[in-house]
């Protein structure tokens, strides 16, 4: 069974860029999947950043995530990316990365992500 993992969420300080990561276990991303970003903050249901084709690369985001956040994904490291730039406290929430293949959607743990003022 697929599943996607997210790394590279910590503390970071507000200004900050942070990049994260996720890949994919048991399986790995085919032409058709959509990978897709999402965070939930304590308290706040989930919400979409954007998503991403596997073999197109075409991407699109939510519109209160433009400017700030680029989704962009590596064919040969099987890898996709969410980069974020100038790091708010309210960013500070749970990232998942969501992979669907056909009809079936694999959800990762997740990763952290502090913001300090």
């Amino acid at each position: 069974q697929v599943q996607p993992a997210e790394s590279g969420g910590g503390v970071v300080q507000a200004g900050d860029s942070l990049t994260l990561s996720c890949s994919v276990s048991g399986g790995t991303f085919v032409g058709d999947d959509m990978v897709a970003w999402y965070r939930q903050a304590p308290g706040k249901e989930r919400e979409v950043i954007g998503t991403i084709t596997w073999d197109a690369g075409s991407r699109h985001y939510a519109d209160s995530m433009r400017g700030r956040f680029t989704i962009y994904r590596n064919y040969h490291e099987n890898r996709a990316w969410l980069h974020m730039n100038g790091l708010k406290p309210e960013d500070a929430a749970i990232y998942y990365c969501k992979i669907q293949q056909d009809s079936i959607v694999y959800w990762g743990q997740g990763t952290q992500i502090t913001v300090s003022a």
